[in-house]
């Protein structure tokens, strides 16, 4: 079993609503949902575009799959997990928007967020340890010879090339897109997201979600509050 921390909305947010429908995917109870009528893209593209981000579902990464080292066992994750959480106070983000990074589409933000950056870095320094390290193998299969010198480090240190000073956040809606696509696809996304988009999220809990054998979808395992509320909980 993989697991990984990622950031969802809770299962009842219009945006995760919404979402899953996009996707056809819903990533708390893990069934299929029916894709959206969408203005200028049928459904079968949407499930086409949306074929890659579906298996993974509606979230942010923070750290990425991993598999439990030898030494480490699922109880301890989630124990470390509620306490870590417990730490981290409640924050805003900005207003998401639809934008593209690289070949893709997502949910992005429009400015860097102080909060979020360093949450992003804290979980994966202090997750770390749970991690199993990859094999040369493992490693080459990620294509490293298309990473930066930075995005190489980050492989080999961290197990993902998107860390620290190279995270972004972002919230996967499509697959790669051809760019004769990007055009069309953008205004479908706006035209169904922009109205969801109008207030700013609110990031309180962290979510461990797990595929529970190779090539399985991902779905929500548990969800962790952040703040001191959960602190109280807690003991």
């Amino acid at each position: 079993m993989r697991y990984a921390i990622y950031f969802t909305p809770p299962s009842g947010d219009p945006l995760t609503l919404a979402a899953a429908s996009w996707l056809g995917r819903n990533v708390y109870s893990g069934h299929a949902v029916e894709h959206p009528d969408v203005p200028g893209l049928g459904v079968h593209e949407i499930a086409f575009h949306t074929a890659l981000p579906r298996r993974y579902g509606f979230h942010a990464t923070l750290k990425a799959p991993f598999l439990l080292r030898d030494d480490c066992t699922e109880a301890g994750l989630l124990r470390d997990l509620m306490r870590f959480a417990s730490r981290i106070e409640p924050f805003e983000f900005p207003r998401l928007e639809v934008a593209r990074l690289g070949d893709f589409y997502g949910l992005l933000l429009p400015r860097p967020c102080e909060p979020l950056d360093y949450l992003a870095a804290a979980v994966v320094q202090e997750f770390d340890g749970y991690r199993a390290p990859f094999s040369e193998a493992e490693i080459e299969r990620r294509n490293p010879e298309g990473l930066s010198a930075s995005q190489f480090a980050n492989l080999h240190r961290w197990g993902h090339p998107y860390v620290m000073e190279e995270y972004r956040f972002h919230m996967t809606l499509t697959g790669p897109l051809l760019s004769k696509d990007f055009q069309r696809v953008e205004h479908a996304l706006r035209g169904y997201f922009d109205p969801l988009l109008g207030a700013r999220v609110t990031f309180s809990n962290l979510a461990l979600f797990c595929e529970r054998e190779p090539g399985a979808p991902f779905q929500v395992h548990s969800l962790h509050p952040m703040g001191r509320i959960s602190a109280r909980k807690i003991a």
